[in-house]
């Protein structure tokens, strides 16, 4: 054993994941219902799945170019011009990530230096904060209140900027409440962005699950937007391939080729496989997917109704995602000992508030990922739960 050895100095301020914490104990748990991971249950489309095993015939399974297979990228070219109108050059502005997460640390390890300053919201996505610390940036909380809806005020965002302000990141529809920003609401914050000349990493991997005619707009489609924008997707919730890995990003090219070069050293290229599943998966009609989310959708309605009707929650309709982040303040437990309640006496896994950030401390996160039998089941046994802590 080394005598003197201690880790590095920039992880004392990484919590270990509270998602994966609970995750963890939910393994432990015999007879559990895991509404803790945001994991659709669905499988991969089929045919995405045959031109992965073709793909392995035809033997590719070598490396690939670091920014992704070209004809990922032109397809995904094809896509931002179709979604959103926005022209993209496939060989300089798309680059292929391990995923939503790595592509946000390699944006963020080659966009800011030391001591600059990172707006986060909170509650949000529990990579945020620490991916900020890990390329020694601060991360500033931008609080999302539940009374205005979980999303944030312009005037808490501009009392927040600072001269060190470089990045804001945005994630909408947004995990963990699930809202989704109209279309003024993303204006007004672009606005502040181009008025302080900050970079924006706009995390919009749940774009295609909204509900109620919501409709999804992409931050760089805003004026003098594209040319500070960082787009992050993925293929992991769109397409139910969450262990596949496949994110992807877009921008302008002065903005991703620092990224594309840290890229090199940090993953190399992704999967190979993985993204001859991604194209097939992107090049087919997309059933797939509008039949995913009026499933979501049901079940997105079982869930709320359901907690609504249960005493001591406060819950808000989410628009997008499949999360659900209700109010649990009136049980009197912070939200990590409701969740240690759950496990134990319903032996359902959520994740507490608290694991997204202060501002989400008195909320839970339910995934309703989950089938819709074993929601129906989860919420028997989390009513069963919580009346018997109203018995003397």
């Amino acid at each position: 054993m080394i005598s003197n050895f201690k880790p590095a100095n920039r992880l004392k301020r990484i919590k270990p994941s509270g998602i994966r914490r609970f995750f963890t104990l939910a393994q432990e748990t015999p007879d559990i219902i895991n509404l803790s991971v945001g994991e659709p249950d669905f499988a991969p489309p089929e045919h995405a799945l045959e031109a992965g095993w073709q793909a392995a015939k035809e033997g590719k399974t070598h490396y690939t170019p670091t920014n992704g297979i070209p004809e990922l990228r032109e397809e995904l070219a094809r896509k931002a011009y179709r979604d959103y109108g926005l022209n993209y050059d496939p060989a300089s502005e798309i680059l292929i990530t391990v995923g939503g997460t790595e592509a946000i640390f390699s944006a963020l390890i080659s966009l800011i230096d030391a001591g600059d300053e990172v707006l986060i919201p909170n509650p949000g996505f529990v990579c945020y904060e620490p991916c900020v610390h890990l390329a020694e940036g601060v991360p500033v909380s931008v609080p999302l209140l539940e009374k205005n809806g979980f999303k944030p005020s312009i005037d808490d965002v501009m009392s927040l900027i600072t001269k060190k302000s470089r990045v804001i990141i945005l994630n909408y529809p947004n995990n963990p409440t699930g809202a989704v920003l109209s279309y003024d609401e993303l204006a007004a914050l672009a606005k502040v962005a181009v008025e302080h000349d900050m970079v924006v990493i706009s995390d919009e991997v749940y774009e295609k699950i909204i509900y109620d005619n919501a409709k999804h707009h992409c931050a760089a489609t805003f004026p003098e937007m594209r040319e500070r924008t960082i787009v992050v997707n993925s293929f992991s919730k769109t397409y139910a391939m969450t262990g596949l890995r496949v994110g992807f990003l877009y921008g302008p090219k002065e903005l991703v080729s620092p990224i594309w070069l840290a890229q090199q050293y940090i993953i190399a290229c992704a999967d190979s496989l993985a993204q001859y599943i991604a194209l097939a998966a992107l090049r087919e009609p997309q059933y797939f997917v509008e039949e995913m989310v009026r499933e979501f959708d049901r079940r997105r309605r079982l869930i709320y109704s359901r907690l609504r009707e249960i005493e001591g929650f406060r819950c808000t309709l989410p628009k997008g995602a499949f999360y659900v982040f209700p109010n649990i303040t009136d049980f009197g437990m912070t939200s990590e000992e409701f969740a240690e309640l759950l496990i134990k006496k319903a032996h359902v896994a959520a994740v507490p508030g608290s694991a997204f950030g202060s501002y989400g401390e008195g909320c839970m996160r339910f995934s309703y990922a989950a089938a819709y039998e074993q929601l129906e089941e989860a919420l028997d046994r989390i009513e069963t739960a919580v009346k018997a802590l109203k018995k003397p």
